[in-house]
């Protein structure tokens, strides 16, 4: 071999090492988006696996097939799942949650804040085949079971008049079950929700599956859907939203300092959190 040939070959391999170098230096591992001090299981797939307790808290799980654990083992979108409205586009704000639940919002403008919350309990009732008990009131206080809406019964508004006509053939599909929902969606709502559920008195210890709402328009409502608590009994909680416009159901976080994105949920006065002031607090319970 010339000298000339086994200079360039030396030349060669030198530039490739360095290629691999330089390429190699740029294949870094994106750091994994998390609230402020969490230190979550980023790779578990439910909220009972991905968020532990914060030091000096510890959590119970929930008895096998009850509405808590149904929550606490909801499944999770993989870690940095940007929240999408209902036309599939990331919203504006993608700093105020750590996770996104693994549940659809539609195509249509409904499955908002009170609206992802129904969705969830009918999903449950659903799963554990109590259809008989899924039910929910109009903002208009009428009832509309799902029952029915599998019959062909189908709701007439007209302003606050509400009648029931059975207009449609049966169908107790799944289908059907998600056209009665985006109904329910239409017409209930956070004044619905607070006046139709258990009123729970905010200075006593809050069950995962209560519900945080501020009737109105607009109003505003949140699902607590994992618990911890200290020695000294003091209670803190993971916390589940939708929102409007109609987006992915998430993981809000707390701004608490060393227990983000837990929250300690004041008994008295106002309740803030990253995306919503909670002025008229009520706590509810299915």
């Amino acid at each position: 071999m010339s000298k000339s040939l086994r200079s360039y070959k030396i030349r060669l391999l030198v530039l490739l090492v360095g290629s691999m170098l330089v390429f190699g230096s740029c294949r870094q591992k994106q750091p994994e988006p998390v609230g402020e001090d969490f230190t979550g299981q980023h790779s578990a797939k439910t909220i009972f696996e991905r968020f532990p307790a914060p030091k000096g808290f510890q959590k119970v799980k929930a008895p096998s097939g009850s509405w808590a654990a149904y929550l606490q083992d909801f499944p999770l979108l993989p870690p940095g799942r940007p929240v999408l409205d209902y036309t599939g586009k990331p919203i504006s704000d993608q700093k105020s949650h750590v996770a996104v639940l693994d549940i659809d919002v539609g195509k249509k403008d409904l499955q908002q804040c009170a609206d992802a919350i129904i969705r969830l309990r009918a999903e449950y009732l659903w799963g554990k085949n109590q259809q008989e008990d899924i039910a929910f009131k109009f903002t208009s206080g009428h009832a509309f079971a799902w029952k029915d809406f599998a019959l062909g019964m189908r709701p007439e508004v007209k302003g606050n008049q509400v009648s029931f006509r059975q207009t449609a053939p049966a169908d107790h599909s799944y289908e059907a079950f998600r056209n009665y929902l985006d109904i329910v969606f239409m017409y209930a709502g956070t004044i619905s929700l607070h006046r139709d559920m258990k009123q729970i008195n905010r200075k006593s210890e809050y069950q995962i599956g209560d519900v945080i709402v501020q009737p109105g328009s607009p109003g505003h409502a949140v699902i607590i859907v994992d618990k911890a608590k200290n020695a000294k009994g003091e209670a803190i909680y993971l916390l589940a939203q939708g929102y409007t416009p109609a987006q992915s159901v998430h993981i809000v976080k707390s701004g608490h300092s060393g227990i983000s994105p837990w929250f300690k949920i004041p008994q008295s006065g106002h309740f803030w959190h990253k995306r919503f002031w909670l002025r008229e607090v009520g706590v509810r319970r299915f």
